[in-house]
């Protein structure tokens, strides 16, 4: 009998090796979207994409006014810019190094009743995928929002008893978050917290482990409790604290850019206890090599990585504007073609 999506991704969480290796992670920047479009002769393609992971929708998170306008204030008192195909940040609401003026939004603002029953409905919905909720920015991310980076990053140096209270608040808070997550029937908590550029963490692996480590330890911890899995997204290379990871928890490190940390290293070293999923690289292998290479990329992350479990196959990124249609169909083929003898819907 065919296994599940969801169970290819709790037995490869288990270091089980499955074979097909699910894959998760798959999307298509729009205009890409509409190419392939073209290229199939009709959008039907876009159902033949079988995340493995679904994200089930949780926070209540709106512009103050209810409506989606190019600058708006969140319910953090930042204030950003869209339309510009990302968001920027105008002004931060912690304008110099002190908590005064710092308001975090309620549990009941974000996380009403009713939204914690939306997610069970979401789940019930979809028994063949694994389930994930997660809180949108992490806690360093969350952080830096407040104060700007520039500000933040400053902070480190100059004020590091401000970044320590800043980063203890900041943790309290999204505790409770998690902790009204893991009290749902998702099967993981994700976590993004970007701490990585592609040279290193950004703050230092030193500083990362005094600061922010004992608060992601606290709050891994209590989505363990809860009997769900971690999860996280990070950017960049992070190399240094996969061990702290390890140690405090986290079951899988997803995006793995191949252009800042080799995952067959990352494999190498960390076999049967860190799980990683991505590795297909969104800024090198997907829009600049051929459709043949692509296909042979795919085979040897699913043959080596998927070795002994703890692999879910994915691209490092979304696949953007500067793909080619060619590659950009190549990469959802190959990934298909893991998936043969797998039940999908």
């Amino acid at each position: 009998m065919a296994k599940t999506l969801r169970q290819l991704v709790i037995d490869q969480l288990e270091f089980r090796e499955t074979a097909p290796v699910p894959y998760a992670g798959l999307a298509f920047c729009e205009p890409v979207a509409r190419a392939l479009d073209e290229h199939y002769g009709s959008d039907a393609w876009r159902a033949a994409v079988h995340n493995a992971i679904r994200s089930c929708a949780a926070l209540r998170l709106q512009p103050h006014d209810g409506t989606r306008k190019e600058i708006y204030t969140d319910e953090y008192g930042v204030t950003w810019r869209t339309g510009t195909g990302a968001m920027h940040l105008e002004s931060a609401p912690l304008a110099e190094p002190s908590l005064r003026g710092l308001k975090l939004p309620s549990l009941d603002q974000l996380l009403p009743d009713e939204a914690l029953e939306d997610v069970n409905r979401q789940v019930a919905e979809q028994p063949e995928h694994f389930t994930v909720a997660g809180m949108g920015f992490g806690l360093f991310e969350r952080i830096w929002t407040l104060r700007g980076m520039e500000n933040l990053l400053l902070d480190v140096a100059a004020e590091p008893a401000f970044f320590e209270d800043l980063a203890a608040a900041v943790a309290d808070h999204q505790l409770a978050i998690v902790a009204r997550l893991a009290q749902t029937s998702i099967d993981g908590v994700w976590f993004s917290d970007d701490w990585g550029d592609q040279r290193g963490v950004i703050i230092g692996p030193r500083r990362w482990r005094r600061v922010l480590k004992p608060h992601l330890a606290r709050m891994y911890e209590a989505v363990r409790k809860a009997g769900k899995y971690r999860i996280s997204h990070c950017c960049g290379n992070v190399a240094d604290v996969v061990e702290d990871l390890i140690e405090i928890g986290l079951n899988c490190l997803e995006s793995v850019q191949p252009e800042a940390m080799d995952p067959y290293e990352l494999k190498r070293r960390f076999a049967g206890r860190m799980a990683f999923c991505g590795g297909l690289g969104s800024q090198s292998t997907i829009p600049f090599a051929s459709p043949a290479e692509i296909r042979r990329a795919v085979e040897r992350l699913c043959r080596e990585l998927g070795a002994g479990g703890g692999y879910i196959l994915g691209p490092a990124k979304t696949v953007l504007e500067d793909t080619p249609v060619a590659n950009a169909a190549a990469v959802l083929e190959a990934f298909n073609e893991q998936l043969d003898g797998a039940a999908v819907t």
